[in-house]
C-alpha cells in the first residue's frame, strides 16, 4: 500500500505542475459553466410581446382583447395594439412583436351566421415558441365560442323560442367549457440554466481525467519509469493502484471545487451535500475504470490518445453534457442512461428539481457502479498484462 500511495503522490504533484491540467480540471469547466448560464439566461421564463389588430371592435372582439390584457395573460405576453394587418406583417418581420393576432372586421356579428369570420394569426419562423402560444390563445378561444354557439343551437332545436336568441346568446357568453388544462405546483423546483450546465461541464471536463492519466502511464513506460518500479520490486497491482488512487483524488477534487464555486458564485444547485457527493464519487471511481480499460487496450501513447478521444465525446454526446438530455430525441434520452454521465447527469437535475437526499440518487448510483464494475473487471485483465 505504501508503493500505490507514493506512487499516487508522485502522480498527482506531475498533474498539478501541469498547467494543462488546472485549466482542464478547473478553469475550463468554470468558464464554460458561466458562459452556457448567460448565453440561456431569461430561458426559464417565458414572456413576448403580441401585436393585436382590431378591425372589428365589436362584443366578441372587445372580450378577447380584454383576457388577452388580464393579469393572468400579462405574466405570459404583452399586448401592443396595431393599426392594420400590413403593419402587423412588417412589426412581426422586423422583431418589433414576436407574432400577431388580428381580429377581422364584422368578427362578432358574423358568429351568428354559418361561415363566421376567422381569427389570423402572423408568426414568424425567427419566433416559434411564441407563435404557437398564439396560435393556441387563438384556438382555445375559438372552441370556447363553438362551444357557446353549439348550447344556443341546442337550446334552439329542443323548443327554445327564436326570440330569445340574445338572451340566450348573453346567457352562453358567461358559460365556459367544463373540462379545462390547469397548470399545478407539484413540488419540483425549475430547472436553471447554471443548475444544469455546472454538473454538466464539470463532468465533461472530469472525463479528460482519462486521456491524462492514461497518456501519463505511456509516457512513464516509455521513459522506463514502470520497469524501474517493478524492479524496486514493485508489484503490478500496487501500480495500478497508485494510478487509479491518482485519478480518484484529482477527479473528486475537480468535481467537488467546481461544484462549490458554482454553487457560492452562481447561485448552481447541486442538491443536498451528501447525495452530491456520493454520486460525485461513484462517477469519478467509473472514470478510474474507464482510465485503466484505455490502459489495457493501448499499446501505444498514441492509441491511448486516440481512445481517450473517442470515449470522452462519445459519453459526452451520448451523456447530455452539451445539450439538456430532455430536448433529445427518446433513442438518445434511453442511450444516456447506459452511460455513467448521463446517468450522473440525471441524478443532479433530480436533486436540483424534486430536491430530496440519498433516496434521490440511489438509482443513478447503483448503475454507475455496476457498469463501473463491469468495465474495471475488464479494464484490471488487461491492464495488468500491460504492466506487465
Amino acid at each position: 500500500m505504501r508503493a500505490a500511495l507514493l506512487i499516487a503522490r508522485k502522480d498527482l504533484r506531475q498533474r498539478l505542475r501541469d498547467r494543462s491540467a488546472i485549466v482542464i480540471g478547473l478553469i475550463a469547466p468554470l468558464l464554460i459553466a458561466a458562459l452556457m448560464s448567460f448565453a440561456f439566461k431569461g430561458t426559464e421564463t417565458f414572456h413576448y410581446s403580441l401585436g393585436v389588430v382590431n378591425d372589428d371592435h365589436g362584443a366578441v372582439a372587445t372580450q378577447l382583447v380584454k383576457s388577452l390584457n388580464s393579469k393572468a395573460s400579462r405574466t405570459v405576453l404583452s399586448v401592443v395594439n396595431l393599426p392594420s394587418s400590413s403593419v402587423a406583417r412588417a412589426d412581426v418581420h422586423d422583431g418589433h412583436v414576436a407574432a400577431a393576432l388580428v381580429i377581422p372586421a364584422g368578427f362578432s356579428t358574423s358568429l351568428t351566421k354559418e361561415h363566421p369570420e376567422s381569427l389570423a394569426t402572423v408568426t414568424s419562423v425567427n419566433h416559434q415558441v411564441e407563435g404557437n402560444v398564439t396560435r393556441s390563445i387563438a384556438a382555445s378561444f375559438i372552441a370556447q365560442i363553438n362551444a357557446d354557439r353549439l348550447s344556443v343551437e341546442t337550446a334552439l332545436a329542443t323548443g327554445a323560442p327564436v326570440s330569445s336568441l340574445r338572451a340566450l346568446s348573453a346567457q352562453a357568453a358567461i358559460l365556459h367549457i367544463p373540462l379545462q388544462s390547469v397548470e399545478r405546483p407539484i413540488g419540483a423546483d425549475q430547472l436553471t440554466a447554471i443548475s444544469y450546465y455546472s454538473p454538466a461541464m464539470a463532468i465533461f471536463f472530469l472525463l479528460f481525467t482519462i486521456s491524462f492519466a492514461s497518456r501519463s502511464f505511456f509516457v512513464d513506460r516509455t521513459q522506463g519509469m514502470i520497469e524501474r518500479m517493478r524492479a524496486a520490486p514493485v508489484r503490478p497491482a500496487e501500480i495500478l493502484a497508485g494510478k487509479a488512487l491518482s485519478v480518484l483524488v484529482y477527479g473528486a477534487l475537480s468535481l467537488a471545487t467546481v461544484g462549490v464555486i458554482t454553487s457560492v458564485a452562481f447561485g448552481a444547485n447541486w442538491g443536498t451535500p451528501v447525495a452530491a457527493v456520493l454520486l460525485g464519487l461513484a462517477l469519478v471511481i467509473s472514470v478510474v475504470c474507464l482510465t485503466a480499460l484505455v490502459i489495457g487496450v493501448a499499446r501505444t501513447q498514441r492509441q491511448a490518445e486516440g481512445f481517450s478521444s473517442i470515449l470522452i465525446f462519445g459519453l459526452a454526446l451520448l451523456g447530455g453534457n452539451f445539450i439538456m438530455i430532455s430536448s433529445s430525441p427518446p433513442l438518445m434520452r434511453t442511450l444516456a442512461l447506459f452511460t455513467p454521465n448521463g446517468e450522473a447527469m440525471r441524478g443532479f437535475t433530480d436533486l436540483a428539481t424534486i430536491g430530496g437526499g440519498l433516496a434521490t440518487v440511489v438509482r443513478p448510483i447503483e448503475v454507475i457502479l455496476v457498469v463501473s464494475a463491469l468495465t474495471g473487471g475488464v479494464a484490471i485483465a488487461l491492464a495488468r498484462r500491460a504492466v506487465s
